[in-house]
């Protein structure tokens, strides 16, 4: 799902030299060298975000990949769009003047957005507030948040005003999976009846903050990553932080694939017990019985004995929802009216600047382990960035149903990769991969 332009392009910089210098602490040492930062930007952004006839007094949103607070000492580094980079790019739009700039994403419910906001990042975003005179608004797009550690559902955190209900009806991407008659889609820690209610056979309501909508400019800002469900989260992938809350998120069916679902493949009854026992544990969010359908479904999880393609959250390569769903947003996010219709043409510019100078690599998005990547690339065509970066993972971009179904063939043939200021082939890049390990359930896939 590409967008017709005049040119469509991803322009890539690669900040390693053939050698040591393609490592994790090398790399990482490149997000604090501001200058370096703010210059490949600008080199790559094909005179668009350092452009003053393009930024000028507009109203600019940009959409990091904030995912989870970090938990451990490498996610600084490879879980959620590095602070630094995140500055580098606010400050490169700055410079041209801009009316506003809003900086927001929905990461999951049980982020804890204190913790994913350094003291660091928020003092240096009130210096560059002070230094050009201009308002930079940060923003959490969720209206639920949920600890399951904690149990304790915080359900309306932003009105329903604020955001835009779309329903793509019999033209999502989820409709040939869809039911009239069964509650089938599923996404971890939601009750089951409030997803039916957004996705069922004829209707498929997606819940967007507005922001995207106001914006004259919309930049993403996604970390190059692995991901369990849809295999690499990328420029197409970051769009999900837009909606505001998961009951319209579908990840993934409930069952095994001999059951109708997606969840994991083949059948197994206790499997599919556990999968009751969750539900019955969601629909008790808040109350002392939770935990204990959680522990009973946990139990049930290990006596059945599951391999790397068995999981609850539908993360392995036959997972068929989440790769319709992220298609859906992409598709409202260019094409979808304030109005919450549909139009046939692009209605906004949607650019990427991905940051994969330490990209993550194995159980991404939540887990992911650090890989020398070395690339940033800024894009006006997320489909054909995110088959560049899984080009340079060392992966088979068709083996991704996520990428599959973007139409990658009209996508090569129509589009310019742009390296070093040179035109290349999506082949040219092989010479620069890396292999990155795969998240478990795509092992022995990609």
């Amino acid at each position: 799902m590409s967008v017709l332009l005049d040119e469509q392009f991803v322009n890539l910089d690669f900040l390693f030299d053939e050698g040591p210098s393609r490592e994790v602490d090398s790399l990482s040492f490149l997000y604090n060298n501001k200058a370096l930062l703010k210059s490949s930007i600008t080199k790559i952004s094909n005179g668009i975000l350092n452009n003053p006839l393009i930024i000028k007094d507009k109203k600019v949103l940009i959409k990091p990949n904030w995912v989870m607070h970090n938990r451990y000492e490498e996610d600084k580094i490879c879980l959620c769009t590095h602070e630094s980079f995140i500055l580098a790019a606010i400050e490169v739009v700055l410079e041209q003047s801009p009316s506003v700039v809003i900086v927001g994403d929905a990461p999951i419910q049980g982020c804890n957005w204190d913790l994913l906001l350094t003291e660091s990042f928020k003092a240096k975003i009130q210096e560059l507030i002070l230094k050009y005179s201009i308002p930079i608004q940060l923003k959490d797009f969720r209206r639920v948040t949920f600890s399951p550690e904690k149990n304790n559902p915080k359900k309306g955190k932003a009105p329903i005003s604020e955001y835009i209900i779309f329903d793509l009806e019999e033209k999502s991407y989820l409709e040939s999976i869809s039911s009239s008659d069964k509650n089938v889609f599923r996404v971890n820690n939601y009750a089951p009846e409030r997803l039916a209610e957004s996705h069922k056979k004829g209707i498929h309501k997606y819940c967007l903050t507005k922001e995207v909508f106001d914006a004259d400019i919309v930049i993403s800002l996604p970390k190059v990553k692995t991901h369990q469900k849809t295999g690499i989260t990328c420029a197409l992938k970051n769009l999900v932080g837009v909606n505001g809350d998961k009951d319209y998120l579908p990840h993934h069916r409930f069952g095994g694939t001999d059951f109708g679902g997606d969840c994991y493949p083949g059948k197994n009854i206790l499997r599919l017990s556990c999968e009751y026992l969750l539900d019955m544990a969601n629909r008790r969010q808040g109350t002392k019985s939770y935990k204990s359908f959680v522990m009973a479904a946990n139990i049930l999880w290990r006596l059945s004995r599951p391999a790397n393609t068995h999981s609850l959250s539908g993360g392995w390569y036959g997972n068929n929802t989440t790769w319709r769903m992220v298609l859906d947003l992409n598709r409202i996010a260019i094409y979808g009216k304030s109005d919450g219709t549909i139009s046939e043409n692009p209605q906004r510019m949607l650019y990427s600047l991905c940051d994969g100078i330490v990209a993550g690599q194995g159980e991404g998005p939540l887990f992911p382990k650090p890989l020398p990547l070395g690339v940033i690339s800024f894009t006006n065509d997320s489909s054909l960035n995110d088959i560049c970066m899984a080009s340079l993972m060392g992966f088979d971009y068709r083996k991704i149903p996520l990428l599959f179904h973007s139409g990658y063939n009209s996508i090569l043939c129509n589009s310019k990769i742009i390296l070093e200021s040179r035109q290349v082939e999506i082949e040219d890049l092989k010479k620069y991969s890396i292999r990155a390990n795969p998240p478990k359930g795509w092992e022995n896939y990609l």
